[in-house]
């Protein structure tokens, strides 16, 4: 063992998956196979309610490394403001752990540690970390981790290791059985299964370094899996994420807590862990440690993402999650070229609608506008299909939610309020479609195809 295990301090490694929710063997998923992440939860603590503070990458990754939602510090609308600096009385993760001494680091992982790894803030910070791998530090010195594994996000990887049979997956609620749905669900199981594959990698490297008693391990996500409803909207399969924390001999192994941890708990919550002071304009909470506390609520906010402007406001409990849509005017599926490029069922549901093959749940998403309003029981209504914001049984617990939702607002200064230029939303626009048009192209399909003879399309490539 050389100098570089032997010191005191603890380090610290966020393992994320990408666009990942928790569709884990550990979290009862019974298709896909996740030996390495299953065994890595029977060594920590598994937490069943952590939620992220936006469904999609960039505002999210700019509120988990600063501790701050996103619509605090103008980070609220996917892949903004990237030309500007980070406000002044705010720091980074990586700069609070450089400051007490430690190297950070920030790589995709196996099978090499040779690259730098995603980003993805909505703000200017060329060289958030010291390098790429932890090997770098100089000996004794701890370190600060990301590795930033790509598998789950679209396009889905095909597992040839072990095939997933889709008849064997299970659909929500609201997705029609279909062949072609069922397929693109197992691909993202199986793609699941190559990240769980790495995940392995990673922990077998820290024993062989002799790294595994001294290093914090967060096992995380950087919001919900890319699917229809899922990505870019605040329902559960946006937001909820998995969480795994260990640390042999601190925190508590084989583990199940089902306490409410958010995004921006991540970074004071580390800190704390590594013995460092947590500045005070983070606005997240500390979940594990003697200084732990207990939240009641998570809230989650989604903005413009690409070219498809929206604003959308979320408090989760336990048991009731309140959304509230402020373009109820606007279709939940307005265009977006990502979505068309990449969902097949966001092609596919309207053909099955034209047919009449779709029940009330799925139904739902293709409605021409929305409530102003969404409340959901959770408890007895996991997949968000029977809005009870106008069941009078509920009147009590609605305008809880609304109180401290708006309270929310008002505390953390949400800068949604303040639409974005007319000029900026005309150029995210703009780039979308041009992105759709030359990506369409190159699959050597019309922008303008039809709904049909999309979905033959999307069949010949997976079926």
């Amino acid at each position: 063992m050389t100098n570089k295990e032997t010191t005191t301090q603890p380090n610290i490694l966020w393992i994320y998956g990408e666009d990942l929710s928790p569709d884990l063997g550990c979290y009862g998923t019974p298709a896909v196979a996740t030996p390495n992440i299953d065994r890595f939860a029977s060594e920590g603590t598994l937490f069943s309610n952590a939620y992220v503070t936006c469904p999609v990458c960039s505002p999210s990754r700019s509120a988990l490394i600063t501790g701050t939602y996103q619509t605090h510090f103008d980070a609220h609308n996917h892949r903004s403001n990237r030309d500007k600096p980070l406000r002044e009385d705010m720091k980074l993760i990586t700069d609070c752990f450089r400051e007490a001494g430690y190297f950070t680091c920030n790589s995709p992982g196996p099978p090499k540690y040779d690259r730098r790894g995603k980003t993805d803030f909505n703000f200017d910070r060329k060289n958030p970390f010291d390098g790429i791998d932890w090997q770098e530090r100089a000996d004794g010195q701890p370190f600060y981790a990301q590795i930033n594994i790509p598998d789950t996000h679209r396009v889905f990887k095909p597992d040839p290791q072990r095939p997933i049979n889709p008849d064997d997956v299970e659909l929500p609620a609201y997705y029609p059985d279909h062949p072609l749905i069922r397929k693109d669900w197992a691909r993202y199981l199986e793609s699941i299964q190559i990240l769980d594959r790495k995940v392995g990698n990673i922990l077998r490297r820290l024993d062989d370094e002799g790294l595994t008693d001294n290093t914090i391990v967060f096992f995380m996500s950087d919001h919900g899996r890319a699917h229809i409803r899922c990505k870019q909207f605040l329902y559960d399969g946006g937001i909820h994420i998995p969480l795994i924390v260990r640390y042999p001999g601190n925190i508590e192994a084989g583990a199940v807590s089902d306490k409410l941890v958010s995004g921006v708990d991540f970074m004071p919550t580390s800190l704390k862990l590594a013995g460092i002071d947590v500045p005070d304009y983070v606005q997240g909470q500390t979940f594990l440690g003697e200084q732990a506390t207990t939240r009641d609520a998570i809230f989650a906010a989604r903005d413009r993402c690409d070219g498809t402007v929206d604003r959308i406001r979320c408090i989760r409990t336990q048991q009731y999650k309140l959304i509230r849509n402020y373009h109820p005017e606007l279709p939940y599926m307005q265009f977006n070229g990502y979505k068309k490029l990449q969902y097949p069922l966001w092609t596919l549901i309207h053909v099955l609608a034209e047919k009449g093959q779709l029940n009330d749940a799925q139904e739902h998403f293709i409605q021409k506008s929305r409530p102003k309003e969404e409340l959901y029981d959770l408890q007895n209504d996991p997949y968000e299909v029977n809005n009870l914001a106008d069941d009078e049984k509920h009147t009590t617990i609605l305008n809880d939610l609304r109180t401290k939702l708006d309270s929310w607002i008002e505390e953390t200064g949400d800068m949604g309020e303040t639409p974005e230029p007319d000029d900026v939303i005309a150029y995210w626009k703009e780039n979308m479609k041009e992105s759709y048009d030359e990506r369409m192209e190159s699959r050597s399909l019309s922008p303008d195809i039809s709904d049909a003879d999309y979905v033959t399309w999307w069949e010949n490539q997976l079926l």
